[in-house]
């Protein structure tokens, strides 16, 4: 499936281009969590201990939603650019294209943004997003509530795993009336130019964590995600079409007081293949206050972050750069004392 790409001189373009730092090696270990597996909730928390990061297989999400909504996409992208525009700028929701953010953060990239709670799917979509067809409104929308219902299903695996309670303690949040999600889907144009920048590599996404409770991503066959391990090494996670790909965001390292890590990742753009990738972004309402959750806190545990509101935390997001850490702001001022012990 070809999305044509727009003609641009990247090495007029310096700030998509950063030194190349050992970006050839693939993720072999990532964590698979199968779910017709009886154990898939110890693995998914284990992941979201040591990555915050995992694959799903066996997730009973329709392929052909996936596939529908992908050519929709590339129709939509494959428009001359004027058209494009309609939908755009985005504000927040719309089309952009290259421009991530009101900061300066840029990308190899064009994008939709939706807004993603649950009763948006009821509107219409030229009022919502001018420039897009029904067709792609009604996929989304189909799409979304696909994503919703499997992450709602990973949030209550987390709790069992973590043997805390109730069983909608985090699911409720994203399940919500009121519930700040959205969605997106990025296009990264090859790059052919790229084999010119010898050692040095082109930005799609720049770095960053998401600020989310938790983001879950598909992409089609072309690689270029990567993720920061732990010991600040960047590795390639090979791309599956028929899986999804979870991230743990900050306010989920925040709810779980440290225990889960919000992973930060990039994308990469290709020489050759067109990236089409679609993320949710899992959001609590805008009233909702985070922090560590009692029910998880051990005797003489402290708290490691002071208390936010989603929409505190959702705005300081939107005015800083992408790889800022924007956590660091709410960390408490002791050194933890107390480290849980693993469940």
């Amino acid at each position: 499936m070809k999305v044509l790409s727009q003609p641009v001189n990247v090495l007029d373009n310096s700030n998509h281009i950063k030194p190349c730092k050992s970006t050839s090696r693939n993720f072999t270990t990532i964590p698979v969590v199968d779910f017709l597996d009886p154990d898939a909730k110890t693995k998914i928390v284990e992941a979201c201990k040591e990555f915050g990061f995992f694959k799903v297989i066996n997730h009973g999400v329709s392929l052909e939603i996936m596939a529908k909504l992908e050519s929709e996409a590339v129709k939509f992208f494959n428009l001359p650019q004027p058209d494009k525009e309609k939908s755009g700028p985005p504000n927040p929701f719309g089309y952009g294209n290259k421009k991530i953010g009101p900061n300066g953060d840029v990308g190899w990239l064009e994008y939709l943004l939706f807004g993603a709670w649950p009763e948006i799917g009821k509107g219409n979509a030229q009022v919502i997003l001018p420039g897009i067809s029904e067709i792609l409104w009604s996929l989304v929308n189909d799409y979304v509530s696909a994503m919703r219902n499997m992450m709602c299903e990973v949030l209550e695996m987390i709790t069992d795993g973590l043997k805390i309670g109730p069983k909608d303690v985090l699911s409720r949040l994203i399940k919500d009336e009121k519930s700040d999600s959205c969605f997106r889907v990025n296009h990264y144009p090859p790059c052919p130019e790229l084999q010119s920048l010898s050692g040095r590599i082109l930005i799609g996404f720049g770095e960053h964590t998401d600020p989310q409770i938790l983001s879950v991503i598909r992409s089609n066959n072309t690689s270029g995600l990567q993720i920061c391990l732990k010991d600040g090494t960047w590795v390639s996670v090979p791309p599956e079409h028929s899986s999804f790909f979870f991230n743990v965001g900050d306010s989920l390292q925040v709810i779980t007081n440290g225990r889960f890590t919000s992973v930060k990742h990039r994308v990469l753009a290709h020489r050759l293949k067109s990236r089409v990738s679609m993320v949710y972004f899992g959001g609590p309402p805008l009233s909702e206050k985070i922090t560590a959750l009692s029910s998880l806190m051990e005797d003489g545990e402290k708290k490691l972050y002071e208390e936010f509101t989603w929409s505190e935390y959702k705005k300081l997001a939107y005015k800083s750069r992408l790889g800022e850490n924007r956590l660091g702001l709410f960390e408490k001022s002791y050194n933890r004392t107390h480290i849980p012990k693993a469940v």
